[in-house]
């Protein structure tokens, strides 16, 4: 491709550069710079893309794009936001495939990867439609799993990815869209047909530094979207709604305003159940996922399928042969014994209250929580889960998550500085292996034990390293038998 073509669409401020020049590709890790490529010098938070021009030069790049002139001789482009940039060289280089397939995007604190997958479900069973997915959990093409590090790539990597999906035959794309990629540029160059806003609760707090500036974030998808799709019964959809620049459709449980209502609502041990109302159709909802939250990602993926045009009765029944997301309340096998224990990913004050008054909702014994929170992330919601375990759960046992960097005990005093006026006793393990196997030794007929936090993750990271944890492998290895 003429870098003429590559630059297409993006802001020059100014450069030194032969716009007939053939560029080889894009890169922005300058040990992965092969010869001809255009290298990105992206600032980064740890280290700044500028500084490894030289390298990038060394490895053969035919030209550099950066926001300062480069100190080096090269030919190179100016722009005034290399993150920006990158995403519109990942749309001209492989493009523009995100316009070639529908695209849905989710965004929220909680709910997001369930909706997605309950949202592929519905596309698939109503459109007989090849629907791509990209997630916290894994990247889908069809049936096709891909492993995915981020909930949302790198703008490059996203395009690419978007190329791939359009290579396949897909025609719908479903996407959970992180605060970080919103103001990161890694979602540019992307216009949704529909967009999601689930709830907001503390989360990234180390990263956006007030609530406001989170909400704020979580608005631009709401932008770029033709239609929108809003939880009015969340106290930031007010805000949300503020921004969006498109038709919304509003789904709420509370709200008697809202276009998209749940009633008639039964949680069950297993299921939910309930009655979608629009202004002018109602449906009997079936869900095999337990939980309260469970309602509103149905009315969320309703919503977005409403926004399609495919008529409530269909999605009700698509929905009735979804099932759930592996470490989402999850049910980890345990024969023969009397007690019962799910995993879920709850790693935010909102998910462990959410998971915790599930369980208490159909549990005939003791609510049983084992957590702990995650290193150089958000410090300010230690104590506040460390409450909400004293206060819904019977016993806490308080471990390590993913301690990172950071000392794991103080993390966990963290923690447990929350749990002291809590009407429940805890105990502190600070090994988590060894924390699940007392909760298992010490658990009695008709409880359960909820792992939280890790859900579908299956390593542990200490240090700068990942280290193998599967929670399902430690349970069986207890229980003495092979997974």
């Amino acid at each position: 491709m003429k870098l003429a073509e590559l630059l297409s669409g993006i802001e020059i401020i100014e450069g030194c550069y032969d716009p007939e020049l053939e560029v080889t590709g894009v890169s922005y890790d300058s040990r992965e710079t092969k010869p001809g490529q255009a290298f990105v010098a992206i600032p980064g938070f740890a280290s700044d893309g500028y500084r490894f021009i030289p390298k990038a030069l060394e490895r053969g790049a035919g030209v550099i794009i950066c926001e300062r002139e480069p100190e080096q001789k090269a030919q190179y482009v100016q722009v005034a936001d290399c993150r920006k940039a990158l995403a519109r060289l990942g749309a001209n280089w492989f493009g523009h495939p995100a316009d070639k397939m529908t695209m849905l995007g989710v965004t929220g604190t909680n709910g997001k990867t369930t909706i997605t997958y309950l949202l592929k479900t519905v596309l698939e069973k109503t459109l007989g439609a090849k629907v791509g997915l990209i997630g916290t959990i894994q990247n889908m093409i069809g049936d096709t799993v891909i492993h995915t590090e981020r909930t949302t790539p790198e703008s490059f990597e996203l395009q690419k990815l978007f190329s791939e999906m359009v290579d396949a035959g897909c025609t719908h794309c479903v996407m959970e869209v992180s605060s970080h990629a919103l103001v990161l540029h890694r979602a540019d160059e992307i216009t949704f047909e529909t967009g999601i806003f689930t709830n907001l609760t503390e989360d990234h707090l180390d990263f956006h530094k007030t609530m406001d500036a989170y909400c704020e974030a979580k608005a631009m998808l709401f932008s770029r979207c033709k239609h929108g799709v809003v939880n009015t019964d969340d106290a930031y959809a007010p805000k949300i709604m503020e921004h969006a620049t498109c038709e919304v459709l509003r789904y709420a449980e509370k709200d008697p305003d809202a276009e998209l209502r749940a009633e008639n609502i039964a949680l069950h041990a297993g299921s939910v159940e309930f009655m979608a109302k629009t202004r002018d159709a109602q449906a009997d909802i079936q869900l095999t996922i337990p939980g309260g939250f469970t309602v509103y990602n149905a009315l969320a993926v309703i919503g977005a399928g409403l926004t399609l045009g495919i008529t409530l009765g269909d999605i009700a029944q698509a929905l009735k042969t979804a099932s759930g997301v592996k470490g989402r309340v999850e049910v980890v096998p345990t024969p023969g014994k009397p007690y019962t224990v799910l995993i879920d990913y709850s790693h935010t004050p909102d998910s462990l209250e959410n998971v915790l008054k599930t369980v208490r909702g159909f549990c005939k014994g003791r609510v049983i929580a084992v957590f702990g929170c995650g290193g150089d992330r958000d410090p300010f919601k230690r104590p506040i889960m460390g409450r909400i375990g004293a206060e819904l759960a019977d016993l806490s046992v308080v471990t390590s998550d993913n301690p990172r960097t950071e000392d794991p005990m103080a993390i966990i005093d963290a923690i447990v500085a929350g749990m002291q006026e809590g009407p429940h006793p805890h105990v502190v393990i600070e090994n988590r292996v060894k924390a699940i196997e007392w909760a298992l030794a010490h658990a009695e007929k008709d409880d359960v034990i909820v792992l939280c936090g890790k859900g579908h993750e299956t390593y542990q990271e200490i240090g700068h390293e990942k280290r193998h944890l599967d929670e399902r492998e430690v349970v069986a290895s207890y229980l003495g038998r092979n997974v």
